[in-house]
This record gives structure tokens, C-alpha cells and sequence, in this order.
């Protein structure tokens, strides 16, 4: 099983919206995904709910069965469309990905 985390500090203001409005917005388009890009085992976005300076606005869980599914992920034309808008309203990522 792969798993991909991914976690985003968003523009305090993008595409006329708040930070916290484009990452609610984008955790729902992020978790909309499941049922659209077939090599999705499991996906699960959310926004942060803790204020630190640490802390990223938004995280992204998800899983696949094979390092080829993740990258059939990736290039999925619904999955690249979304990175289009998520780079216009995001400031910065942390991205890992690993084997269990």
C-alpha cells in the first residue's frame, strides 16, 4: 500500500476568497476525487482546525495499492485539472510518500 500526504498553507486571499474558504473548497474537490479517479483506495482531505505557527491550513490522506496507481493518480485529467487551481490559491506544500 502506498500512502501520499500532502499538507497546504493557502494565500491568505486567492480567486476572491479567504484562505479558509479555498481550503474548505478545496478539501471538498480533493475528497470529490473517490469516486472519479479509479486508482483511489482511500482519500481524505480536511481543514486544519488548530491555530499554530506550525500548522499547515489544510491535509490531504490517501492511499493506493500500487506506486502505479499513485502516479495513474496524478495524471488523471480530473486530478490535474484541480492542481491547476489548488497552485493559484496555495502558498506553499509538504508532500511525503511511502510503502506499508
Amino acid at each position: 500500500m502506498i500512502i501520499h500526504l500532502v499538507l497546504w498553507k493557502m494565500k491568505p486571499v486567492a480567486d476572491n476568497r479567504t484562505g479558509k474558504e479555498n481550503a474548505e473548497i478545496m478539501a471538498q474537490r480533493l475528497n470529490a476525487l473517490k469516486g472519479v479517479v479509479p486508482s483511489i483506495a482511500a482519500i481524505e482531505a480536511g481543514v486544519n482546525f488548530e491555530s499554530s505557527d506550525a500548522a499547515y491550513d489544510i491535509g490531504l490522506y490517501s492511499a493506493f495499492k500500487t506506486k502505479e496507481d499513485l502516479e495513474a493518480y496524478q495524471k488523471h485529467p480530473a486530478h490535474v485539472q484541480l492542481v491547476e487551481w489548488v497552485r493559484s490559491v496555495v502558498e506553499s506544500r509538504a508532500v511525503t510518500d511511502f510503502e506499508i
